[in-house]
């Protein structure tokens, strides 16, 4: 039996409201589940944020013992801080080669080698600037 850790949806039409789950992955996603781990609302609260709320402790249970996380939801746990960014490429066109260059799992943007290389040049500058004052 293969565990996921997948969103469950539920509210109204055009108010969703999910559940974050541990299921068998041959279950329905509304349907049968092991074990409720938390919740997320995407509509804006009054204070203008999406709401979350994850059990920690059960949520790293299910990752040791090999539950995977569908993509909604390993992004969801990227920004809360419990797992690391999920790999991201660029695409090209719908339905097109992917490219392969890197993108900025916070921002999206494509990360370009001549920010690199500036970025680089920047730190190589504050050394040797640095050691010459030493």
């Amino acid at each position: 039996m293969v565990v996921r850790l997948r969103l469950s949806r539920f509210g109204c039409r055009n108010k969703p409201f999910y559940r974050l789950m541990a299921a068998d992955s041959r279950s329905p996603r509304d349907g049968k589940h092991l074990e409720v781990l938390g919740y997320y609302n995407p509509l804006p609260g009054q204070d203008g944020g999406k709401r979350m709320g994850v059990n920690f402790d059960r949520v790293k249970y299910w990752l040791s013992v090999g539950a995977q996380p569908s993509d909604p939801v390993q992004r969801l746990l990227f920004r809360a801080g419990l797992l690391p960014p999920p790999p991201m490429l660029a695409m090209g066109r719908k339905g097109g080669p992917r490219e392969m260059r890197p993108v900025d799992p916070l921002s999206g943007r494509v990360m370009t080698e001549a920010k690199k290389d500036s970025v680089v040049k920047q730190k190589a500058g504050e050394d040797e600037s640095g050691s010459e004052s030493s």
